[in-house]
Parts: C-alpha cells; sequence; structure tokens
C-alpha cells in the first residue's frame, strides 16, 4: 500500500486543499494506520476565532435575507461537489481517523443525504397557523435564521456530524464556524475546500465568512464557546466536555445542542432470531473499533440463550479481519491512538477485577506497526452490572450481562447515566413493544431488530441524560437553527384583548 502521507497530500491536492497549508505548524497530525506524520498543521489563535467570528456575523446579517430555496441551492452545489468527490474524500477519512474504506466512503454518503434532505427542507422551514380566541384575528408562528452557529465536533466521524450542522444551519440562513477535533483537522480542511468550490459556482450572494474552520486544541474550542455573538453552539464529545461546555454557554444565554457520550445496550430476547442478532451486534460492537458514540458497549442476554449466543459472537470475533483498513478484507482498524489503547485496557483490567471473563481485547500487528494500535474486539462476561460496565470506554468492549424477567431487562438496560442508543433483538410483540414505550428504553433512539449503530439522516439524531438531550440531522432538527416569533394579526375594525380583559378609555 501507498505510505499514509504519501496518499493523503495527493487527495488533498485534489480536494483543493493547498501543500503550503500542510506544513510549518506546531499541529501533528498523525495517522492511526501506521502512526506515521502526515501534516504539520499552523493553528489559530483566540484573535483569529473573534475575527472568524466576526466574519460569520457579518455574513448571516447578508445571507438570512437570501430566500431560502435560493441558500437550499448552495447546499445543492455541495452535494454535487461530494458526490464528484465521494472517493477521494472518503479514503482521506480512512487515512486520518483510521475507518475501513467502505465506512469512511459511508460517512460521504452520508454527508450528500443530508444535503439532499437539507434542498428539500429549505422549501419548507413552516410554521403553525393557530387559531385565535378574538374575532377577526389570526395567529400564525414565524421561523427566523438563528446567527452564527459553532460546531465542534469529534475524531470518529470528522466530516458526517459536521455537515448535519452545516447544511441545515446554511438552508436556516445561518453561518458557520467550525472547531474540527485536532486529531482529524485534514478532512475538515478538505470539506472547507469542497464547500468553497460550491460557493463559487453560486455566486456573489454567497457572502465571504458564511463557513470558516478554526484550527487548534482547547483554547480555540472555548473561544468559540465564551463569543457571545455564537447563538448556537453545537459540540460533539465526551460528557466531561458538555459538563463544561453547558454551563459556559447558559451563562451567557446561548442555545447549546450537546452530542456526548453512550452506553448503548442490546436486549436479546428468548424470542430473538438469533442468527440476526450475531449480525447486528457484530457490526455495531466492532465496527469502527468500536469508537461510534452509537457502539454497542453493553449485551443484555436472557439466561436461556446467553451461552448460546456468547458462544457464537466469539466465534465471529475470533474470525475478524484486523489489519490496515484500506485493505478491501479488513473490518477492524487501529484505535485513534495510544491513549484510546490505554484506556481499553485499564477498563478490562477494571472489569476483571469485577469478576469479568475477559476474551480477547490483545494489541495486534505491534511488530509490523509498532507506533500504531490496533486490538482484538473484546467480549467480557460480567457477574452484573458494575461500575466499570456504567462507565464508556470508546473502544471495543462488549459487556455480557443476563437477566430472566424483561422488567429486569429494561431496568439494567436504564441504569446508566447516558441515554443514547438501544436496540432489541425479539419476535415476541409484548416485549418489543414495551421496549418502545414511554416504561421502556430511555434513549434518544430505540431500535428492534437491528444494532444500536448506523442510523439514518431522515430521522432525530441524539439522545437523553449524559448524552446532553441534543438533537441534529432529520426530523425537525431544523429547527435548532432558527429562532421561533409568534404573531398576532389583526384584520378587524376593533380592539379586544384576550382572555375578556376589558381596558375601556
Amino acid at each position: 500500500m501507498t505510505a499514509p502521507a504519501t496518499q493523503t497530500h495527493s487527495l488533498l491536492e485534489r480536494l483543493g486543499v493547498p501543500a503550503e497549508a500542510l506544513r510549518g505548524g506546531p499541529l501533528a497530525v498523525r495517522s492511526p494506520i501506521d502512526g506515521s506524520a502526515l501534516a504539520q498543521l499552523p493553528v489559530h489563535t483566540a484573535d483569529d476565532v473573534s475575527r472568524m467570528v466576526g466574519e460569520a456575523q457579518s455574513a448571516f446579517l447578508a445571507w438570512r435575507s437570501v430566500p431560502a430555496p435560493r441558500r437550499g441551492e448552495l447546499i445543492r452545489l455541495l452535494g454535487e461537489e461530494l458526490r464528484a468527490e465521494k472517493e477521494a474524500l472518503g479514503a482521506l477519512v480512512s487515512l486520518e481517523a483510521g475507518k475501513i474504506l467502505t465506512e469512511g466512503l459511508g460517512e460521504v454518503q452520508e454527508m450528500i443525504d443530508i444535503c439532499d434532505f437539507a434542498v428539500g427542507l429549505s422549501r419548507q422551514l413552516h410554521g403553525l397557523t393557530i387559531a385565535s380566541e378574538r374575532p377577526g384575528h389570526r395567529m400564525m408562528e414565524s421561523w427566523h435564521p438563528l446567527g452564527v452557529v459553532g460546531v465542534i465536533s469529534a475524531f470518529n466521524f470528522p466530516a458526517a456530524v459536521w455537515s448535519w450542522n452545516f447544511a441545515l444551519a446554511i438552508v436556516c440562513g445561518d453561518a458557520v464556524v467550525w472547531k474540527p477535533s485536532e486529531k482529524t483537522p485534514l478532512t475538515a480542511l478538505a470539506c472547507q475546500a469542497l464547500f468553497e468550490r460550491a460557493a463559487r459556482r453560486f455566486g456573489a450572494q454567497a457572502p465571504a465568512g458564511l463557513s470558516c474552520v478554526a484550527i487548534g486544541l482547547r483554547d480555540i474550542g472555548e473561544a468559540i464557546v465564551d463569543d457571545a455573538r455564537v447563538a448556537l453552539l453545537s459540540a460533539t464529545g465526551s460528557t466531561r466536555m458538555g459538563r463544561e461546555v453547558g454551563p459556559r454557554v447558559a451563562q451567557r444565554f446561548g442555545r447549546c445542542l450537546l452530542e456526548l457520550g453512550g452506553n448503548n445496550a442490546v436486549v436479546v430476547t428468548p424470542s430473538a432470531d438469533l442468527d440476526l442478532a450475531v449480525r447486528g451486534i457484530l457490526f455495531a460492537a466492532a465496527g469502527t473499533a468500536g469508537q461510534r458514540c452509537t457502539t454497542t458497549r453493553r449485551l443484555i442476554v436472557h439466561e436461556s440463550v446467553r451461552e448460546t449466543l456468547v458462544a457464537r459472537l466469539r466465534k465471529a470475533y475470533e474470525k475478524l479481519p484486523i489489519g490496515d483498513p484500506r485493505e478491501p478484507g479488513t473490518l477492524v482498524g487501529p484505535l485513534i491512538d495510544r491513549a484510546a489503547f490505554e484506556a481499553m485496557q485499564s477498563a478490562l483490567g477494571a472489569a476483571a477485577q469485577e469478576g469479568g471473563k475477559v476474551h480477547g481485547g490483545e494489541r495486534a500487528l505491534a511488530e509490523a506497526w509498532p507506533d500504531a494500535y490496533y486490538v482484538r474486539p473484546a467480549i467480557v462476561e460480567m457477574p452484573s452490572q458494575t461500575a466499570t460496565v456504567r462507565h464508556e470506554t470508546f473502544a471495543p468492549i462488549l459487556y455480557v450481562m443476563g437477566y430472566e424477567r424483561f422488567e429486569d431487562a429494561i431496568a439494567m438496560h436504564n441504569d446508566v447515566p447516558q441515554g443514547l442508543s438501544s436496540a432489541v433483538f425479539g419476535n415476541d410483540l409484548r416485549e418489543t413493544e414495551q421496549f418502545l414505550s414511554a416504561a421502556g428504553s430511555d434513549c434518544g433512539i430505540a431500535n428492534v431488530n437491528i444494532g444500536t449503530s448506523g442510523a439514518e439522516i431522515g430521522g432525530a439524531f441524539g439522545g437523553e441524560k449524559e448524552t446532553g438531550g441534543g438533537r441534529e440531522s432529520g426530523s425537525d432538527a431544523w429547527r435548532n437553527y432558527m429562532r421561533r416569533a409568534t404573531n398576532t394579526i389583526n384584520y378587524s375594525r376593533s380592539l379586544p384583548l384576550a382572555q375578556g380583559v376589558r381596558f375601556d378609555v
């Protein structure tokens, strides 16, 4: 295979990122494939961020008056650029984030899909018409552009999560300042270059500053978080990060859209199709090397099928091809870095001390790539849902617990701080419907007979509790990016007051 650095530079040149932008700076960008250096990026300062936000604010003041369907045309053009460069951008995602190539391509397809969704949405940013109690009056809702949207994204989806926010924000009339993860900034530079191509095709009606990318570490994110001109802050990351970001944005009365931790579980009932369950669990637990927000981390299995299911999963895990994610046969690529590997080993050690029986989890391919961190996905049979199980570890660890009563399975399922994604496998209508009911899963996503990961863009994405409560992508998530005005119109010649109040002069 071509060296990651060589391939990366070739892809970035094709995507429109100049070579001089990749050198001379303090931020070392490394490929998790082999640990090699991809670039030395210059970083921005807090003053740079302030300037960007100012430019975005100016852009917003012009963009908000462009008709929404016309704004949708810009996103249509972005979708065209993404279609044309899907192979290149997907390959870049694999190089920088370590995803297998089909997942890198899938991430770009998700971006294309949200562009299509947003284009249609640009003609449907509608409010309600509301009956008035007063004769000769009409009430309605109007939705207006909000302002500057700050986006802070994580390494594991270096492009798609930005696109969920960006496509909707642009059609809603906003401007965007994006701080990507310092682990995957090259993908962000490529996305910005593709947007600039689309903007040139769109013409002068797209103001400068509509999309800005800020490269750097924590201080750059903090500058966006604390800027009062940022009307909405959409942040994806750890619960720890959310605990800091949320109060800071609230202190200045800004809006927050948080997508934080997920400790996602699958419940397997006695009536489950085990062939289906094994396939669904395998991808959700081991895919992306366990580094999705929606990765399955807990498996709650009825005791009557527990032994059989665990045996089948262990057999399937042993056959998982681990290696260079660019190779066609690979299904499990590397962890993002050494810190992720050490966190995984620490969690496995703690689980073992709590009585867990660990299968797998050891480092792989260390001789071939000493500076990269490949692992064998782990299955850990636990005696109960311990403190270690209740803590999210961003790695391919699947904790297995048993249950006897379905009510106990739901209680165990919900007894974690996080509430992102969930699933049940079963063919008993009563149990599956109970799982989806108000007394069932307490997550923002609840599935039946599919895994916890791989959500489509048509539904709102997000979760409850320590997951943050935010909703991105489809459904009515667009409302996050707009402000609502309630309007009352009097088309009569009298002036009655609401609630029967009289104020006669």
